[in-house]
């Protein structure tokens, strides 16, 4: 609710008081007449209204195998614009398999040599197997070949860090001969690599030699392989406590390459949230040559991207330059995940995360939606807002216009109300000032209020025109004070009009009147409010371009039978209303039928002033 509403508030129910007892003598009945107004001006029913939105959100979103952890973040899901995403999963199939193992020279293992050493790396390690040493393990299954491990046993492990990028285990095989065996990305492999084994000889490392190396990396890479570099040193001393120091004058033996193809979904479902408005950045920990072969693969521009060590050297003001631009980064460590992220929000974009593994933790965190899958690690799964059963881009599409729905029902709710409470101030202060009489009873106000708010409990289930759902949307708290300021005196303009009637059409104008003059305020009031649920909720012009789901228009024209019924009830003879000739039924509907046309004026006025409703 606007700042500027409440100022008002607190400005106007004194002042109201104070007119009322001033002018009619009777202080008490001022007062309670006061609080009503102070009652009926509030939106009591935004706490409800927010909480049914966002939980048919929920619920719409579980339809689609969505499961929502934090209710908040729907209505970021649908003001996300930027969807930073890993690649592994998400434009890949995640169903990585061990497509070559070749020596160092590039030539084929025929003796498996490459994959024993990798073999032995992955079955040895104890901390989180990742895709790929699965796929190792795998692949040595199906070949027989687990009975190798058998001879040999654990001395010792370095294990993996993302600044690192590697992994070594040290083991010893029945004669004692100690060896580390090191896997890991081919830089930083190389890194540590003071030979290589080239036609079955070592040879000293070279630059010639580590360009080789790189080439036949890259080459896969081309190919939409990723690639690791295996390593090793034998003849060990060393017994206990090995630690990153002694990863040095490592001899490179071979590469490991590992297919995992990008789903035939992928490029279709980037495709349709670009419609949407949601740009696709991808934050990689693999390689560039790999993170380009699959962008392209799926319709990504790879015209411009950015390397872990290229954002390191950058401060963040020359980062945030290349960050609009900037569809791919690979290479990054979990931190530089977080900073690009954070960096993306200063430019006031509203970033999602979907990543799955422990590196992409923080990255979840510090996005405002966070999401992962429910085959992720644990603790990115805590870290996460929103949890997919199926790890489909095609699923965060649904995810993101149900988001924009949610968000679109419950501004609907928020502009409406602001703009007819601020509109309803003028009105009773007029009515207050120049009538010898209450305008309406406190009991009318409040039982007016309450029927107003039954008819925006189906707000939730209203539609949104598909222009609405094209474009992320963001809250902008500056325009809902505008709004008010625009919308809300129209229905003042017909509040006053309907005293005018009432005090010189049908003679209202003393004490013993009030009770006709209050039932004829009390029904306009109720239909005009109720009428503007319609108004607004659309920038088209309403029941004719844009019409309301049946629960919205079934209600708010049950309400308004309602409250033309009850001054002719005994209930409304009950609370001080009486029924009204049928002469004034005529004026109500030009009242009406005015109040509408005049407010479909002025939003297209508003639409071409401010190009925004909604």
């Amino acid at each position: 609710m606007s700042i500027l509403l409440i100022r008002f508030m607190l400005v106007m129910v004194p002042f109201v008081f104070l007119i009322n007892g001033v002018t009619k003598g009777d202080w008490f009945s001022a007062f309670i007449f006061a609080v009503s107004v102070a009652v009926g001006l509030t939106p009591e029913m935004l706490p409800m209204i927010i909480s049914a939105n966002l939980s048919k959100g929920a619920v719409a979103m579980s339809k689609k195998k969505t499961i929502v952890k934090n209710l908040n973040a729907i209505q970021n899901f649908g003001a996300m614009n930027i969807l930073c995403t890993d690649k592994t999963g998400t434009l890949t199939c995640d169903n990585i398999v061990l497509e070559k193992y070749i020596n160092a020279d590039g030539s084929s293992d025929e003796k498996k040599r490459i994959l024993r050493h990798a073999y032995f790396n992955s079955y040895f390690q104890t901390g989180l197997k990742n895709l790929m040493d699965k796929a190792i393990l795998s692949h040595v299954k199906e070949l027989q070949m687990e009975h190798l491990k058998d001879s040999y046993k654990k001395v010792d492990e370095i294990p993996f860090d993302f600044i690192r990028r590697r992994m070594s285990v040290v083991i010893e095989d029945n004669q004692q001969k100690r060896q580390i065996i090191t896997k890991g990305a081919m830089e930083e492999v190389l890194t540590i690599c003071s030979y290589a084994e080239f036609d079955g000889t070592v040879h000293r490392m070279t630059d010639e030699i580590k360009q080789k190396a790189i080439t036949i990396s890259e080459q896969m890479n081309k190919e939409g392989m990723r690639v690791l570099a295996v390593a090793q040193k034998s003849f060990i001393e060393k017994e206990h406590d090995f630690a990153v120091g002694d990863e040095t004058e490592m001899v490179l033996i071979g590469y490991l390459a590992f297919l995992d193809p990008p789903k035939t979904s992928a490029a279709n479902a980037i495709r349709q949230l670009h419609e949407h408005g949601v740009e696709v950045k991808v934050l990689s920990g693999d390689n560039e040559a790999i993170v380009k072969t699959i962008g392209r693969q799926v319709g990504i521009n790879t015209s411009h991207s950015l390397t872990g060590m290229d954002i390191e050297k950058m401060t963040d003001d020359e980062l945030k330059e290349h960050l609009p631009d900037t569809t791919l980064f690979s290479k990054l460590t979990p931190l530089q995940k977080t900073r690009i992220i954070l960096l993306l929000q200063e430019q006031d974009n509203t970033v999602g995360f979907l990543g799955d593994g422990i590196n992409d933790a923080a990255a979840l965190r510090q996005s405002d939606v966070g999401i992962s899958v429910d085959t992720a690690v644990d603790i990115a799964k805590e870290s996460a807002d929103i949890i997919l059963l199926e790890k489909d881009l095609m699923v965060l599409e649904d995810g993101v216009i149900e988001g924009r729905k949610t968000f679109g029902n419950i501004t609907k709710y928020i502009k409406m109300t602001a703009s007819s409470n601020f509109g309803n101030m003028f009105s009773v202060l007029a009515a207050s000032a120049f009538l010898p009489f209450l305008p309406m009873l406190p009991i009318h106000l409040l039982i007016q209020n309450l029927l107003y708010d039954i008819s925006q409990t189906t707000i939730p289930f209203d539609r949104m025109d598909p222009e609405y759902l094209r474009k992320p949307r963001k809250w902008d708290a500056s325009d809902l004070s505008r709004f008010m300021i625009c919308i809300g005196p129209i229905s003042s303009i017909f509040d006053i009009i309907t005293y005018l009637v009432m005090w010189y059409a049908f003679g209202c104008n003393s004490p013993e009147h009030q009770t006709l003059f209050q039932s004829g305020w009390f029904i306009e009031g109720l239909l005009s409010q109720t009428l503007i649920v319609h108004m607004i909720r659309t920038r088209k012009i309403p029941f004719i371009q844009s019409r309301a789901t049946w629960p919205v228009m079934g209600l708010t024209f049950f309400i308004m039978a309602v409250g033309i019924v009850i001054p002719f009830t005994r209930f409304g003879a009950s609370i001080g209303l009486m029924p009204l000739p049928l002469s004034y039924f005529p004026w109500l509907i030009g009242i009406l039928l005015s109040y509408c046309a005049l407010t479909q004026v002025v939003k297209v006025w508003y639409i071409k002033r401010f190009v925004r409703w909604l």
